[in-house]
């Protein structure tokens, strides 16, 4: 009886102080406020899920010299505010996000993930990070071009890197 009993006020307790945590404002809500115990886990966790059960495993099609020098110039557009370009410091938007966003140009970036998982970021966006999900913005074709960039990113054509490692400010 004092087992059920527990289980019952636990029922009852939890709950209670989730809501009354979050009411009096205690959640850490600001971008510089550490994180919430378990909370990158969990959501790491639940994404990684949802990609491996959703993600296409192979892209529609081989990207030429002329793709990815289409999907530098997306990128250029969408994502360097955020992600970043070869050689530049990271922009203001990216020193106030949280989480902080990958820099996918420099270092290992994302070149070890499959372009499907990252065509799914693209086209889905992952929810409170920030980043924004692009399907009804941009074209298939153009998701892939940018999956298959980033993806291949660490072998790049040299005129490609060109257009990349234009300084911000200069282009256009």
């Amino acid at each position: 009886m004092k087992f059920i009993a527990g289980i019952i006020f636990t029922l009852l307790v939890v709950p209670v102080f989730i809501f009354s945590y979050v009411k009096l404002g205690f959640v850490p809500v600001a971008t510089d406020s550490p994180d919430l115990p378990f909370e990158r886990k969990l959501a790491g966790m639940a994404l990684e899920q949802k990609i491996d059960k959703e993600a296409p495993k192979t892209p529609p099609f081989q990207a030429s010299k002329d793709d990815f020098l289409s999907a530098a110039h997306l990128y250029r557009d969408h994502c360097a505010v955020c992600h970043g370009l070869p050689n530049e410091p990271k922009t203001f938007v990216a020193q106030g996000m949280y989480p902080k966003p990958p820099e996918l140009l420099k270092g290992k970036g994302v070149t070890d993930d499959p372009a499907g998982e990252t065509y799914w970021k693209v086209a889905n966006g992952i929810r409170l990070s920030g980043m924004p999900g692009y399907k009804k913005t941009l074209s298939e074709k153009e998701m892939w071009q940018i999956s298959q960039l980033l993806a291949d990113a660490d072998k790049l054509p040299s005129e490609v890197m060109d257009v990349l490692k234009k300084p911000a400010l200069t282009e256009q």
